[in-house]
Formats: C-alpha cells, structure tokens, sequence
C-alpha cells in the first residue's frame, strides 16, 4: 500500500512538472527546464548556468554567469524549438513571449488533457500492479477486499486531484 502510494505522488509530480512546459503567454523560468547547452564540452542545465529573470510578464531575461557560455545558451534556446527567438544583446539573452491565439490556445488545452490522461493510465498501472501484489501475498478474502478497497479509494482520489489540475491549467491557458 505504502508502495503504491509513493508510485501515486510521484506520477502526480511528474504530471505538475509536465504542465509547467505547457505554457500560457506569461513568461516562466520553468520554460527552460531541459534544455541544455554545452559549457565546456559538458551538457548543462541553463538554470546552472545563468540568473533568469521575468522584468515583465510576457519575457524572460538570461544573464549568465559565465559571458563566455551566451552564444551556447542562446544555440540550446533556438534548438529547444521554443517557438521563441533569443535576442543576445552582447550581455544578457532576452526571450519575449509571444501574446496566444485562441487556437494555440485551445492546442494546448488539448495537450495538457492529454498529459493529464497518461498521468490517469499511469495511476490505473500502479493499481493493476497493486491489485496483483494484493493477490499474491493470499490473504483471507475479506481482508484483500479491504486492501483492493483501499486502492480503489486512493485511485479515485487522485483521478479527482488530477481533474483538478487539469481545470486549474485551462483556465490559466484561457485566459487572455
């Protein structure tokens, strides 16, 4: 049970942490989670490598630490297929968000419903795996009933906690 409940937050993390790629024309560090430039041979973390700031709502500001590691950060930005292009000014790298269309808008509503649906299959996984352990360990039937019970309980509770986040996410992706 224990088990299953770890496994169950951490799909519920992973669902957070997939959203916050999904963005809303507001401007987020988070936007750069993943991307990597090379800094001295060594794929690194942007977020390593320079201080990222929001001065306005729609643009990000990259200062790195190392003036030496703009060109690579500003080449990692344009292979991130963002669809944002870096401006490097000699001294920081400025990304500008470009304002949502209603369509792109409503593109990634989709997508997040999407991600919140894997995130749903995952859950029915870990139950499917718990059920099987439950089976296994031949407790007394009214007993393992309790246990499968419990799981059901815990699944229906995280559909209902992703469903929120799933509204959460839609709203903040409609509005404008």
């Amino acid at each position: 049970m224990d088990d299953a409940e770890l496994k169950f937050k951490k799909t519920i993390e992973s669902l957070e942490n997939k959203l916050l790629n999904i963005r809303a024309g507001r401007a987020n560090p988070a936007m750069l989670n993943g991307i990597n430039a090379s800094y001295y041979g060594v794929d690194t973390p942007i977020l390593s490598l320079a201080n990222i700031t929001v001065p306005e709502a729609r643009s990000l500001m990259i200062k790195p630490f190392d003036k030496s590691a703009l060109k690579e950060i500003e080449r990692a930005i344009n292979e991130a297929n963002l669809g944002i292009t870096p401006v490097n000014n000699g001294e920081v790298i400025i990304l500008t968000v470009p304002e949502l269309t209603e369509e792109k808008r409503k593109e990634y509503v989709k997508m997040a419903k999407a991600v919140c649906e894997e995130a749903k299959v995952a859950l029915r996984n870990i139950r499917q795996d718990a059920n099987n352990e439950i089976k296994k360990m031949e407790l007394p039937e009214d007993e393992e009933k309790l246990y499968l019970e419990d799981i059901q309980n815990s699944i229906n509770e995280y559909n209902k906690k992703i469903d929120e986040i799933f509204k959460e996410k839609e709203i903040e992706l409609m509005r404008v």
